[in-house]
């Protein structure tokens, strides 16, 4: 069901020769990026008529307004199963606690006697999030979204999820209750690229964004990648991955259990084992077939995925190799299953998440870990990080110095100034004292 990569022995390159042997999902943003420009520009022109268009397009159902009414969130939340509400408010509350630490605080470094530098951290004014609507339904995303915005300190936050047919043209109730519970009444019918354009470029109904951020298709990555530089982003979210490495003292179940809800995400989505233990991946592979049998979305998409070119298990000759293959993945979810885990994990270098031990599955920090799931996917994880309230506040320095502090660096300013042949920059610092440098003391 799933193939294998063996890299045993000799078959272990270095750097980027080891990156290519590795599987990989066909994701191609370039490619989607002329077809969402389009898409994009009638937003830009049309506003909310273009949005109406698109969702009756896209989504099969014509709306009579882009912007859901108060009264259809009160009512998703009246109507949520209790269960569904008990759960989604504990995983708010630990969510809260792990962004609430998260928070920075103003600091002032005293460089010198009379100069000094401040950091102050403020919060971006207004962002638009995404939640995603189209195989599954994900509240879930929106609290990862919510929380850590609604934690630096985010005055204005509104939130689109895609239009809905079933439900009369309004984002699943799902989403819309999740929305009722943090507090969101912002909210907009639009999906895809059209919602990331919506918040670029502002519409009759909705003003426009400093920030997008939230998980998606190819067609939000592209969207994304379309306004880089207009607007911020918090990355360009390609398939969900998970890597687990393990060795023989793995539980073939859990890790069999692990993959396979990975993989009924999407049909590109990666399911990866790293192990030096045939026997653990021979384990698993039996594993693989009683339980897809046993699960939903067999077809469309946990086959698609576990037989795709993005999945594999990957046979290593040690865990010292496991670990040089799985920072060369950089994976979006790390699971870490062997002996002394938690040193294991602690050598990792590049991953999105890392769960540690067989009690700490992927699916815990989807929901309630108090972790956030919007990770960097695609191998990202080596430079990027996962939605945090740092997202979504700007550091800003504040120079304050005395004439006598400025006096005393003076000349190395103007020397660096005119070294760089910017004379004018030497001239600012000249200005202030008679057009004489001071001598340094």
């Amino acid at each position: 069901m799933i193939s294998r990569i063996d890299l045993r022995g000799d078959a272990l390159p270095e750097g980027p020769a080891l990156r290519d042997l590795l599987p990989r999902a066909d994701f191609d943003v370039q490619a989607a990026l002329e077809k969402v420009r389009p898409i994009c520009e009638a937003v830009h022109h049309r506003g909310d008529a273009a949005l109406i268009d698109f969702a009756e397009k896209f989504d099969g159902v014509r709306l009579e307004t882009v912007r859901v009414p108060a009264r259809a969130l009160t009512d998703a939340l009246a109507g949520l199963d209790p269960a569904v509400r008990a759960a989604l408010e504990e995983s708010i509350r630990r969510a809260r606690l792990v962004h609430r630490a998260q928070r920075r605080t103003t600091h002032t470094t005293q460089v010198v006697p009379g100069g000094s530098v401040t950091e102050k951290w403020v919060p971006v004014e207004r962002v638009g999030l995404y939640a995603p609507g189209g195989r599954s339904v994900y509240p879930s995303s929106v609290v990862m979204n919510v929380v850590p915005a609604q934690e630096a300190g985010v005055e204005s936050i509104a939130l689109a999820s895609p239009a809905q047919a079933e439900f009369g043209g309004l984002p699943h109730p799902t989403i819309l209750a999740a929305c009722a519970l943090l507090g969101v009444d912002e909210v907009y019918a639009a999906g895809g690229a059209t919602a990331v354009a919506m918040f670029a470029y502002g519409t009759e109904s909705c003003p426009p964004a400093n920030m997008v951020t939230g998980p998606g298709n190819i067609w939000v990555a592209a969207a994304k990648r379309y306004f880089t530089g207009k607007i911020g982003i918090d990355a360009e979210a390609g398939p969900t991955e998970i890597a687990i490495l393990a060795d023989a003292g793995a539980d073939p179940a859990h890790v069999a259990a692990d993959l396979i809800s990975q993989a009924e995400h999407d049909p590109l989505a990666a399911a990866v084992l790293v192990t030096d233990s045939v026997e653990l991946a021979d384990a698993v592979d039996k594993e693989l077939e009683p339980q897809v049998a046993a699960s939903k979305h067999i077809d469309d998409r946990i086959v698609p995925a576990l037989q795709g070119k993005q999945s594999a298990i990957v046979l290593v000759d040690g865990i010292e190799e496991g670990l040089r293959v799985v920072d060369a993945y950089g994976a979006e979810h790390l699971e870490i299953q062997t002996a002394d885990a938690a040193a294991v994990a602690d050598r990792v270098k590049n991953a999105g998440a890392i769960f540690i031990g067989p009690w700490a599955p992927v699916s815990l920090g989807d929901y309630a870990a108090g972790s956030n799931h919007v990770l960097p996917t695609g191998g990202c994880a080596c430079h990027s990080s996962g939605l945090s309230v740092q997202s979504f506040l700007r550091g800003i320095h504040i120079v304050d110095y005395t004439r006598e502090a400025l006096a005393e660096v003076a000349h190395h300013v103007v020397t660096l100034a005119e070294a760089e042949d910017l004379p004018a920059h030497g001239a600012a610092i000249k200005a202030r004292f008679g057009w004489k440098v001071p001598e340094s003391k």
